[in-house]
């Protein structure tokens, strides 16, 4: 099968080879909503055989030590760079991510991904002390086969952020891809083959999230589960991984705050601002609550609509398209639903509100001013190119209002103060905080939330820590030798 002329395979890949399935569904493009391709629709019998070849594979796998695999991992991450152009032109069809981004910044970031936790392993130095009359040791463990599932905004990418560190610590991997963009993570698959990755220790399962998604999480066999998706779904994930006593680590929705101080910087924080619509805000870690210092709401207002009128709605193949469409009919409805319930409860449309002219699955960037803190549009994730604006007086109203959603992935903050800056940045409840900037990411700090935004840290060390078994060794010092 092609698509944007890259040839792609629809079947799952287990055990090193393509297992197709009787049953299959559609995957279409949000660009034109046409059929991409018929993809193979997993369930039951293909994740157990997904879960069998991670399994089996897994104890040569670990065995390799941390150096051989490392060297895989960094063949893989130079054919990734060697087809980024082909990674990029799938996924912007298949999700509708900007094309220029997906080439410039994200498909590399899986390159990235791969690298750094190639090092990461190698750089790991066991913590080593003597007490008691023994000398102590912490060692890693690689988990066993693990089970992963990826969203549909960023879904290469991404993936490749939970499978970088999985398998650097010696774990094979179940991937779960999303069913409405699974086209990359097939990529993936004969990247991991052309790595020279030995069979089943990478594994793909295509299928529909209630259906192959439930079933690897049901698995006993595996050893440690990583989600990310809704903070809805989290919870189901959650309770099923529970039931197999397997450690489990989510990085789900978020509300996060964009604090716009009156010594800030109005210029840089409305070009940010006017930044949270890109990919149509299908973007977790967007500041799609704007809080502006009462004085300084006007100004801020008039060179963030500025910001927004400069915005292009249009395909994402095209250079000068700034807003890409929606992922799937189904989620246009839910953001339609969203606006239409703000309307009815008396929020201010204060911008935006419907489908654009262009139609198809194109969202007008919409700004909502609500009438109270209370209102669903303020209290819930849309996931959609809809910015929610109120204004506080003093820092502490500021705090408060960052603070008052269940969500804490990630928040922004404006401000010349460094003194505010360290006090605000402390105060906000957030997994992330960026100060003057946004979406600068160091892949050795920790990632994810607080609250309904999630459990668990991925990043650095702390996510080969959570795929790797912690032993503490201890001999009796002089009784060897």
């Amino acid at each position: 099968m092609s698509v944007a002329g890259v040839a792609v395979s629809p079947d799952h890949f287990i055990g090193g080879r393509r297992v197709a399935s009787d049953a299959r569904f559609e995957d279409r493009s949000p660009i034109d909503e046409q059929v991409l391709a018929e993809v193979a629709r997993g369930g039951v019998r293909e994740v157990e055989l997904a879960v069998e070849a991670a399994c089996a594979a897994f104890a040569d796998w670990a065995a390799l030590g941390v150096a051989v695999r490392a060297e895989h991992l960094r063949r893989l991450a130079d054919l990734v760079d060697a087809n980024v152009d082909r990674i990029a032109a799938v996924e912007c069809l298949d999700m509708a991510m900007l094309e220029r981004s997906l080439r410039a910044r994200v498909i590399p970031r899986g390159a990235r991904n791969f690298r750094a936790y190639a090092e990461l392993a190698e750089s790991y130095r066991e913590r080593v002390w003597s007490s008691n009359g023994t000398s102590n040791r912490v060692v890693r463990m690689p988990a066993g086969a693990v089970g992963v599932i990826t969203p549909w905004n960023a879904p290469f990418m991404l993936s490749t952020w939970k499978t970088a560190p999985a398998l650097a610590a010696g774990c094979t991997v179940v991937l779960k891809p999303p069913e409405w963009a699974p086209l990359s993570c097939s990529l993936l698959a004969d990247l991991t083959e052309e790595a020279g990755i030995p069979p089943g220790v990478f594994n793909v399962v295509q299928g529909i999230g209630e259906e192959a998604g439930a079933d690897l999480v049901a698995n006993g066999r595996l050893r440690r589960v990583s989600f990310t998706g809704s903070s809805q779904t989290g919870q189901l994930v959650a309770t099923s991984a529970a039931r197999n006593l397997v450690p489990f680590t989510a990085e789900l929705g978020g509300k996060g705050p964009l604090v716009v101080f009156a010594d800030a910087d109005f210029d840089a924080a409305a070009q940010k601002a006017a930044l949270q619509y890109d990919d149509s805000g299908q973007n977790c870690m967007a500041g799609t609550r704007l809080l502006v210092e009462e004085s300084a709401a006007g100004e801020f207002l008039e060179r963030f609509h500025r910001a927004v009128d400069a915005h292009v709605l249009g395909d994402p193949r095209d250079e000068a398209t700034t807003i890409s469409p929606l992922i799937h009919r189904d989620h246009l409805a839910r953001v339609e639903g969203f606006v239409d319930r703000a309307r009815a409860n008396g929020d201010r449309i204060v911008r935006g509100g419907r489908v654009a002219e262009i139609g198809g699955l194109w969202y007008e960037p919409t700004l909502v001013e609500p009438r109270s803190n209370d209102s669903e549009i303020v209290q819930q994730e849309v996931f959609g190119p809809v910015l929610i604006f109120q204004t506080f007086g003093t820092e502490d109203e500021a705090v408060a209002l960052a603070n008052s959603t269940r969500y804490g992935l990630a928040a922004t903050v404006y401000t010349s103060s460094a003194e505010r800056a360290e006090r605000v940045g402390r105060s906000i409840r957030a997994g992330t905080v960026w100060v003057n900037c946004f979406l600068v990411r160091d892949l050795t700090a920790p990632f994810g939330g607080i609250g309904i935004s999630g459990i668990g840290r991925e990043g650095g060390d702390y996510a080969l820590d959570f795929y790797s078994d912690l032993k503490t060794l201890q001999i009796q010092e002089d009784s060897t030798r």
